[in-house]
């Protein structure tokens, strides 16, 4: 089976993200498959869906918490909800931008990010903290690179992102199919591994005649 590419759209405010982070490689072993990491604003996004997001529906935010923090533990993924949520992400994802040409980052830089966020149950843009998270990434850095660049990669992220239909985060694209989610892991495997309901499926579930006026 030929290799499949996998786009995994991501923004560190997102716990869900950072479970799918954790749980990809387990949920895809023994599959041929390659993964680019890409960052994008996940509230920018939202906006552009008109979307409040589950942090402004304050009973959803309730939930949200208490199922990613529930999922973590289930999973055996260390998750702990930093002081603060949500947050402004716009700093970390430039950061790890910093250390990108062309958009993309590679794994550990965006599980520095992730793990960054969410263990230890402290403030994301804590002074302090964020030095020693410039330490960590300061060898992946991009020699001569200023924090424009880092900037116009985010956007043009995000913008592509959009353009693509992705509308949340984390989101995977391969053969321009997006699966959204943590819960989506078990279908990507199902495309990766060549299950047959692809083939009518996929474009049938999305063929339903809007009921509701426009």
């Amino acid at each position: 089976m030929a290799i499949k590419h996998i786009t995994f759209y991501f923004d560190v405010v997102s716990p869900y993200a950072w479970l799918a982070f954790e749980r990809l490689p387990d949920a895809l072993e023994g599959l041929s498959y390659s993964v680019q990491y890409r960052p994008v604003l996940l509230g920018a996004l939202l906006q552009q869906q008109g979307s409040p997001g589950p942090a402004g529906i304050p009973p959803k935010r309730d939930w949200t918490y208490r199922h990613a923090t529930w999922l973590g533990q289930h999973l055996g993924v260390p998750l702990a909800m930093p002081a603060q949520h949500p947050f402004n992400a716009l700093p970390l994802l430039r950061q790890a931008l910093a250390c990108s040409t062309d958009g993309n980052v590679n794994r550990f830089v965006a599980g520095t990010l992730l793990r960054h966020v969410w263990q230890g149950g402290q403030d994301a843009l804590e002074p302090a903290r964020l030095e020693v998270l410039a330490a960590a990434l300061a060898p992946q850095l991009k020699e001569g690179q200023d924090s424009a660049v880092a900037k116009a990669l985010l956007r043009a992220n995000t913008d592509a992102a959009a353009a693509r239909g992705v509308f949340g985060v984390p989101a995977f694209e391969v053969d321009s199919k997006l699966f959204w989610g943590l819960d989506s892991l078990p279908m990507l495997r199902g495309y990766l591994a060549g299950d047959a309901w692809f083939d009518t499926g996929w474009d049938a579930a999305a063929s339903v005649a809007q009921g509701l006026p426009g």
